[in-house]
This record gives C-alpha cells, sequence and structure tokens, in this order.
C-alpha cells in the first residue's frame, strides 16, 4: 500500500522555488528551475521539465513528496561511481566540459542535436576519446532523435570509438528493437530511457526484447520504489541517471543507485558540473569519479540568493497544485 500524500498546505509551507544558471547550454536552456521541498524526511526536488504536462509531471511530485516524508529503501553502498556528461558542444569545447567532471572513467554524449550533423557527432566523440584516453567508456545519447537507418548509420560511423552503448537511438520501442537487431552482428548495445520513463508500461521495452540496459530516473518514475520495482520486473540491468537535477534532486538518484541489488555501470548523477550554481555548498559532484548516497540540505543563502521571480514562482505554485490534485 502507497503512503499518503501529505496535504498541500503541508507541501508548500516548506516550499522554494530555484532558477540555477547553467554552465553550458543543455537541452536547449540556460537556466534549470527546480521546486525544492522539505518533509519530515528531508529536501526533496520536484522538477519536471517546463513542457511536461500535468499528468507526467505528477509523477515527480510523487517521488518528490515519498523522498521528503518516508524513509528509503536501505543502501547497499555508500559511493556510486558517476560518468561525465557532455552536451552537445563542439569538438573544441570538449577537454573544458570533460574538466569539471573529476575522476570519472566513464563519459555521456549527447549526439543527434537538432540542427547539428553526424559528422559534428563524430568530432564530438572522437575529442572524448582523445582527450580521455584508450581505456574509458564512451556511451552516446541521441534522446530518440534518429529513425532507425539513421541510427544504423551513426552507430557504424562511432563505433570505431568503442561504444559502451548507445541510449536511445530511436524514439519508439518498435524502432528499437529493429536497431537493437541490425546493430547485434556489431555488439553495440541499447539502453532505453524515454521509452522507460516517459512510458504508459515501462516494461513495455523489455518485454520486446528492444533494449539490453535499462536508464532509470527517480523523479519521471515516481520515486526510488517504484524505481526499483520496474528494474526487478524488467530483469535487465540498470543504470540510474538524472534529469539535469539539483544536488537536492542528484540525492533522490543516488539513493535509487544505493538501493539497487547490482550496479554494473556508472550512473548519470555527476551532472551538478552542468550547473554554474548550485543550491548545496559542497554540491554532490563527482569527487575521483564517484559521489556519495547521501541526503542534502540545501543552504539558505543559496536558496535566497537563486529564488525564482515571484512570476515563476506562483507558475509553479499553480503547478505543484494541480499535480498534487491529481495525486490526490
Amino acid at each position: 500500500m502507497s503512503a499518503p500524500v501529505p496535504a498541500l498546505a503541508e507541501v508548500v509551507a516548506q516550499m522554494r522555488v530555484v532558477s540555477l544558471p547553467l554552465a553550458t547550454r543543455f537541452r536547449g536552456v540556460d537556466h534549470r528551475e527546480a521546486v525544492l521541498v522539505e518533509g519530515p524526511e528531508g529536501w526533496a526536488e520536484f522538477s519536471p521539465f517546463l513542457e511536461y504536462d500535468d499528468a507526467e509531471s505528477a509523477t515527480w511530485l510523487a517521488a518528490a513528496l515519498d523522498f521528503a516524508w518516508n524513509p528509503q529503501p536501505a543502501g547497499r553502498r555508500a559511493a556510486i561511481p558517476v560518468n561525465a556528461t557532455v552536451p552537445a558542444v563542439a569538438a573544441a569545447d570538449v577537454p573544458g566540459v570533460l574538466a569539471r567532471f573529476d575522476g570519472c572513467r566513464t563519459a555521456k554524449v549527447k549526439v543527434a542535436e537538432r540542427g547539428q550533423s553526424l559528422d559534428d557527432d563524430i568530432a564530438r566523440v572522437a575529442a572524448v576519446r582523445a582527450e580521455m584516453g584508450a581505456e574509458a567508456r564512451i556511451r552516446i545519447d541521441a534522446n530518440g532523435g534518429w529513425n532507425v537507418d539513421e541510427a544504423e548509420r551513426a552507430a557504424h560511423a562511432l563505433a570505431e570509438f568503442d561504444l559502451e552503448y548507445v541510449e536511445q537511438p530511436c524514439a519508439s520501442v518498435d524502432e528499437l528493437a529493429e536497431i537493437r537487431r541490425r546493430l547485434r552482428d556489431w555488439d553495440i548495445p541499447i539502453a532505453a530511457d524515454e521509452s522507460v520513463r516517459k512510458a504508459a508500461d515501462p516494461l513495455r521495452v523489455a518485454r520486446a526484447g528492444a533494449a539490453d540496459i535499462l536508464v532509470v530516473k527517480a523523479q519521471p518514475l515516481g520515486g526510488v520504489r517504484r524505481a526499483l520495482d520496474i528494474v526487478q520486473a524488467a530483469g535487465l540491468p540498470a543504470v540510474v541517471s538524472s534529469a539535469l537535477d539539483t544536488s537536492v534532486g542528484l540525492a533522490q538518484g543516488a539513493a535509487l543507485a544505493a538501493a539497487l541489488p547490482s550496479l554494473e555501470f556508472d550512473c548519470g548523477l555527476g551532472t551538478a558540473a552542468l550547473l554554474a550554481v548550485d543550491v548545496a555548498e559542497p554540491r554532490l559532484a563527482a569527487a575521483g569519479g564517484v559521489i556519495l548516497a547521501s541526503r542534502v540540505e540545501p543552504e539558505a543563502e543559496l536558496l535566497d540568493a537563486h529564488t525564482a521571480c515571484s512570476d515563476r514562482v506562483a507558475w509553479w505554485r499553480e503547478r505543484v497544485a494541480r499535480c498534487h490534485a491529481l495525486l490526490s
């Protein structure tokens, strides 16, 4: 039985809305807005992207309320290995991005950016390989930006860089199944992200044989417990990732990574490095290639310094109220 949803008045009483500038433009934005809320168990984050509707966003709110109001599953590890994340930057900018991720042995490189070409992707991945060396692991993330033929061509072109896996090369489960079939002889695994976190049935991708790996995120999947249930039911190895969270939100992801029965891959939880400022000092960023699985308490001074403007605070309050009504 799920825990009761706390009253809306209780939620908004300790709610703070922040707007944080990014160090590098990412997902088409240069600021990240988030709601931080404090409950009996500590702080949690609610930060669905602005374009998401209320039905999808309510799942993110459920995750935040569960993390702030309820004890979480026991952790199996204290330190979580994390990957560097390279946005769709020019190849010349890659060394500066990687320098923010202390000790990381894996890089996730964004590809298939709108307005860019496969040549841009190849140059970026080549720059990552040159900077990190032959022993590093490189995975690419297309965010569903290719059709099957484009994905096959890109995977063949990038195979020389010894890809760990390709994340969400195509948008649909059927397309993922087809590109996985085409790439089987190339020994390039397929990871599913949007086909899990944005799907009405997050297990369909596993049943269809459309992925080798699941990418799971605590917020979009409704919290640590539900994400653990999905991984167990899917029977596939999992990579825990984030959605450009503050350090508070990254702590939710770290709790999920800590609780997984096994953790075969470095996790996408080092993304505090992509923020120019954060709500905690020190922020939950990679040190020696790992972050610690522990709750994060934001600092009052940083919350005050980065509080969103009044119009944005009102917008987020209304959004929280609408999503809360769906949960209630």
